[in-house]
């Protein structure tokens, strides 16, 4: 994984994530927090890969695509199919059709590039709420206006997708949304 992990950084710099702004410095440095918040919640390699990467094609929250979708295979070959697989479902996720259903284990991912809706496998899924999460987290703990205004909807979508999400996850999502002492830390 750190080969690819590197090599997935010198292209988020070579595309210029390492100069667009974010809350709480540049897209790259969000993005590796992010990817940190999963290691740290003991996430397997490819999904930690995914949230180093989630924002290559764009979000529903964040447009911005450094990568278009016709160039899929280059991230594939640095990151791997199932990394892949994960970061496209994140950035292609229709947010306000999936979230409301998220957690029936029948609902569908909208996806907001095709218009398609797909049930997708439970592990795609359990990689999606933890992704949400770590990601959202990331920006609570960054601004606290973000948390003081987003902090009870996002607390409340988090335990939407409780059954998806691992108790470190959870844990996470509760010390810092519910603004407990220490949850907001720099990490």
């Amino acid at each position: 994984m750190q080969t690819s992990t590197a090599q997935a950084t010198a292209l988020l710099r070579e595309l210029g994530a390492d100069v667009v702004p974010h809350p709480g410095g540049t897209l790259l440095a969000h993005l590796d927090r992010v990817r940190a918040r999963l290691a740290a919640w003991g996430a397997r390699p490819a999904l930690q890969l995914a949230g180093l990467c989630h924002a290559f094609y764009g979000t529903d929250g964040f447009p911005a695509a450094l990568l278009p979708l016709a160039r899929r295979a280059e991230l594939v070959e640095i990151i791997g199919t199932e990394a892949e697989a994960i970061v496209y479902a994140y950035a292609s996720c229709d947010r306000k059709a999936t979230y409301p259903h998220f957690a029936a284990p029948a609902s569908a991912l909208h996806d907001r590039f095709t218009g398609d809706a797909r049930t997708s496998p439970p592990q795609l899924r359990r990689d999606f709420a933890e992704l949400s999460a770590a990601n959202e987290l990331d920006l609570a703990r960054r601004d606290p206006a973000f948390r003081d205004r987003y902090g009870p909807g996002l607390l409340a979508l988090f335990a939407r997708f409780r059954p998806w999400l691992s108790d470190p996850a959870w844990d996470d999502c509760l010390a810092v949304l519910e603004n407990r002492p220490g949850a907001a830390r720099q990490e």
